[in-house]
């Protein structure tokens, strides 16, 4: 059964039911979670928030990167993302990694697993490009691709200088602290230093749709799902002020909340996630064929990705 007096993450609030059970839909992590949302701040969370122990453990079962190549699936990425094709498909699904985004001066991408993103970030015209990754296979994996990879938390990362765009792709969610985990982002920005972050809309309408399917819940891995309000509200507390925002569905997730939808089961993993041809052909089908209405989403708030730009403060 889940423990439901964990108090609000952001606030310390008493925590409201909004999904009493589910489970991993990814890997068959056979713990059921819920999901709660908090009466005073609105923040939505996983309960039981894991503690740091116990995410690092399943990190290290279920997540890192463990040196993985050669396969068809990961030889297929590595084309694909090379490709001209990979630039259009951007501008038709929407860029939540930042892959297409000009810059100059300084980036740091935190969270940079193993590095696919560098190489885009130094052709988009960014002079120096590193990352950050306290996963060692990771990160020696980035390193091998030519640039600087620092092996530490964000708290203890202290850079000789500070950047001027920080990406946080995907990574705000898994944060126990996600104000705290911002606070260290302003850190290592120049002053008015911008911070680039995607990550799931727990207001979207895939999410609504499909329930407890939905494959952004990510339990136990996401702990705080953002609705445009409460990541406004939670970059307000670090200090930022946000200069832009935007949605995007992208048709990865729909493929993958699709597979979960159809074949998921509590306590086994769904190994169709990582079918790549299936997954190719269900993007393609949900671009396509879903393209009015997922559009229509994303301009009425309802998009499935939050895509947020904020400065950090000046002084």
């Amino acid at each position: 059964m889940v423990d439901w007096t964990q108090p609000c993450l952001a606030c310390g609030g008493v925590l409201a039911i909004e999904i009493a059970q589910l489970h991993d839909t990814r890997f068959g992590i056979p713990q059921p979670y819920g999901i709660g949302r908090c009466r005073d701040c609105d923040l939505v969370q996983t309960v039981p928030c894991p503690a740091a122990p116990e995410l690092e453990r399943l990190y290290a079962k279920h997540y890192n990167f463990g040196g993985e190549r050669g396969t068809a699936y990961t030889s297929l990425r590595a084309r694909f993302l090379a490709s001209r094709l990979y630039r259009l498909w951007l501008k038709l699904d929407g860029d939540i990694s930042f892959h297409a985004r000009p810059g100059q001066g300084s980036l740091i991408d935190i969270g940079c697993n193993e590095g696919r993103g560098l190489a885009l970030y130094a052709a988009n015209g960014f002079a120096r490009v590193e990352g950050l990754e306290t996963n060692p296979v990771a990160a020696a994996a980035a390193r091998e691709k030519g640039f600087a990879v620092h092996e530490l938390p964000l708290e203890q990362f202290r850079p000789a200088e500070r950047y001027d765009v920080a990406v946080l792709s995907n990574v705000l969610e898994h944060a126990l602290d996600p104000a705290a985990m911002l606070r260290e982002v302003a850190r290592i920005l120049k002053p008015g230093g911008q911070v680039w972050i995607s990550c799931p809309n727990v207001r979207s309408l895939v999410a609504e749709l499909f329930g407890t399917a939905w494959i952004n819940w990510h339990v136990p891995f996401h702990i705080c799902h953002f609705s445009q309000d409460t990541l406004a509200a939670t970059l307000a507390r670090a200090g930022f002020m946000v200069a832009s925002r935007d949605q995007a569905t992208p048709s990865l997730w729909i493929a993958h909340t699709l597979i979960a939808a159809a074949g998921a089961q509590p306590g086994r993993p769904t190994p169709l996630l990582r079918q790549p041809f299936l997954v190719m052909a269900l993007m393609a089908l949900s671009r396509f064929l879903l393209f009015p209405l997922l559009w229509l989403a994303n301009r009425i708030g309802r998009g499935d990705c939050l895509i947020v730009t904020a400065r950090a403060p000046e002084a």
